[in-house]
């Protein structure tokens, strides 16, 4: 399903109807300028490295003349050239210190163009793209992206492995200035001299020595001084919900928290949370890879979501964030489509279970039925409580159980998780826990744990699994026994309704597998069954279907098709399925400073990652 509205209030205008005599919209700028700091970047680079490129009878003269700065003019533009390049990106999302970097990079371009290669052009179009960027100044307001010193580090492997390739092929563009045949670990050896300023084994005749010289030193030096900046420059942390935030919060959800299932997991507190003008609604949100995610509905009173979602605009416009919202309900949906301009795509359906309508009769819930009951009879025995309910040393034997039980290397979960299990201030949620006392026990750290599953509150009378984790020498089943369980004990609760997982692309398996599906609906339920190997897409559905649940859509809310690459790389790495973060020493060393979502096991038949898929 594919809601679109009309775009009129978003400022949109079909790319049709646009005349170049008119110039590029402001809003187009940005890219355009980037794009082109781009080209001008490579132009400048190619200068400083390639002899062909910048040769010129005036070029030749120069080189020649006493108190010559061709070996400098290189250097400057194959510096200038790399910044530029680096710049491209954060001009292209408005960001306003790249803007400033740019505006005094490029003048320095323009004459390292001139005095090196002498080409007017290159000195036209490098000046001429500076007074573009100058004219439209206004358009590049965006604030920083939060940062850590931890950026420092990656720009040094990163900015150093490319000044180490960029360096070989300086030494090796000069084939006929070179004195004998030197190997490859001579040239490699010649660049580690030269970006530290010293001499090294391959030699030259003629000036080209100082050029190469200087080129390496100027690559060198661009490693250690934007390394140095980036250690050094003010860190602009992740926001983080506050304690005054939580419990404004948790006062909205106490009174609306009924109308959406995924509304408490707005409690995580790696997220930052924006607040309609009349503290009424709150949108929390995280921001991955220069996306700023929103998960699930606005939070609080429907009449004062336009004013949170406005403030959420807002805060992506100001840092140029794409703006995004994963598993929102179709009411969300609506909203946030009337109120931006956005488009929304159905991603997939939650599996919702009436506790009233439940019941292990039938030839539909046979096979759960066949499960449960075998595993009673071997011996196993369940417990459904509040987290209140339970002890503190049980419950730190619960949480080092989830934790050690864990089936990946990451954590995993964001949009559909809480983060956290047994917090005092969340005594509201449910755990149930199977137990079975054996010989194995005897030496556990677990006692006769062997599996648990952790609901949040869903309103007062709902609640949402949030993560199911399980000993791996326990019996297959764990979770089918414990779900039936946490339904059958629901209305000693006062749980009338039940959220178990959310199944991507599940209309689309489900149409695939009727009878007469067309060809496209069978290719495409090909495909997602093929990428179940990696993202448990099949298994999960098949997983929900179990309990004849009824589905609720969810939605993906977007600003253009070209977005969806962007977000979909975004919500990977905030659900934990794709990591580029710092090497896993550091990341653990870090990882103790704040708190981390608790993790989701994979769906692999013996356990589930809760609420993701």
């Amino acid at each position: 399903m594919s809601i679109t509205l009309d775009r009129d209030k978003s400022g949109l205008v079909p790319r049709a109807v646009r005349k170049l005599v008119r110039g590029p919209r402001p809003e187009a700028v940005p890219a355009l300028v980037g794009t082109a700091c781009t080209f001008v970047g490579l132009i400048d680079v190619a200068a400083g490295v390639f002899p062909r490129f910048r040769h010129s009878r005036m070029h030749t003269l120069a080189e020649v003349l006493p108190g010559a700065l061709g070996p400098f003019a290189a250097a400057l533009s194959l510096s200038a050239g790399v910044l530029l390049l680096l710049l491209a990106h954060g001009l292209k999302r408005r960001k306003r210190r790249a803007w400033r970097a740019a505006v005094a990079l490029l003048p320095a371009g323009a004459a390292a163009q001139f005095a090196y290669r002498h080409s007017v052009i290159g000195t036209v179009v490098s000046l001429a793209l500076c007074y573009l960027l100058v004219r439209h100044r206004n358009e590049f307001t965006a604030l920083p992206d939060p940062r850590s010193r931890w950026r420092a580090l990656a720009n040094f492997v990163l900015l150093g492995a490319g000044s180490l390739g960029l360096g070989l092929v300086i030494v090796s563009v000069h084939p006929g200035r070179v004195v004998g045949n030197p190997s490859i670990a001579d040239r490699l050896q010649h660049v580690l001299y030269g970006m530290f300023g010293f001499e090294g084994p391959v030699e030259y005749a003629g000036v080209t020595t100082w050029t190469v010289a200087y080129s390496l030193g100027a690559l060198g030096l661009l490693t250690a001084v934007t390394t140095i900046y980036l250690a050094f420059r003010p860190e602009h942390p992740a926001a983080r919900l506050t304690e005054e935030d939580e419990v404004r919060l948790r006062a909205l959800l106490d009174k609306h928290g009924g109308r959406d299932s995924l509304g408490h997991f707005a409690l995580r507190r790696d997220k930052g949370v924006v607040f309609s003008p009349s503290g009424k609604a709150a949108v929390c949100y995280r921001v991955v890879s220069g996306v700023m995610l929103a998960s699930g509905d606005p939070i609080g009173d429907v009449e004062a979501w336009p004013g949170a979602i406005e403030r959420f605009m807002d805060e992506a416009k100001a840092h140029s964030w794409t703006p995004a919202v994963m598993g929102c309900s179709e009411t969300g949906g609506e909203v946030w489509t009337r109120e931006t301009g956005l488009d929304a795509l159905e991603l997939g359906d939650e599996a919702v279970v009436d506790v009233a309508d439940f019941s292990l009769a039938g030839r539909a819930m046979r096979n759960v039925r066949q499960m449960v009951k075998r595993i009673e009879r071997a011996g196993y025995e369940t417990r459904v409580r509040r987290v209140r309910d339970i002890g503190e040393t049980e419950l730190a034997r619960i949480r080092r159980a989830a934790a050690d039980w864990r089936g990946t290397d990451t954590e995993r979960g964001f949009s559909m998780a809480l983060g956290r299990i047994g917090d005092p201030a969340d005594g509201d949620c449910v755990i149930a826990t199977a137990h079975k006392a054996d010989e194995r026990t005897a030496d556990s750290s677990y006692g006769d744990l062997k599996a648990v599953i952790h609901f949040v509150p869903w309103g007062t009378d709902g609640m949402s699994l949030e993560l199911m984790r399980r000993d791996r020498s326990a019996d297959p089943g764990m979770n089918e026994l414990l779900i039936v369980a946490s339904l059958q004990d629901a209305p000693r609760l006062g749980i009338e309704r039940i959220s178990l997982n959310f199944a991507m692309f599940r209309s689309a398996l489900a149409r695939g597998e009727r009878l007469g599906a067309g060809p496209v609906l069978r290719g495409w339920r090909g495909l997602l069954i093929f990428l179940s190997r990696w993202f448990q897409i099949e298994s999960l559905y098949k997983f929900n279907a179990k309990f004849c649940p009824r589905w609720e859509p969810r939605f993906v809310v977007y600003r253009t098709s070209r977005d969806l690459p962007r977000i979909s790389f975004a919500a990977m790495q905030a659900e934990g399925f794709v990591n580029v973060g710092m090497p896993r020493p550091f990341a653990r060393r870090f990882a103790s400073a704040r708190p981390l979502p608790c993790a989701h096991a994979p769906v692999t038949g013996q356990e589930h990652g809760a609420r993701t898929a």
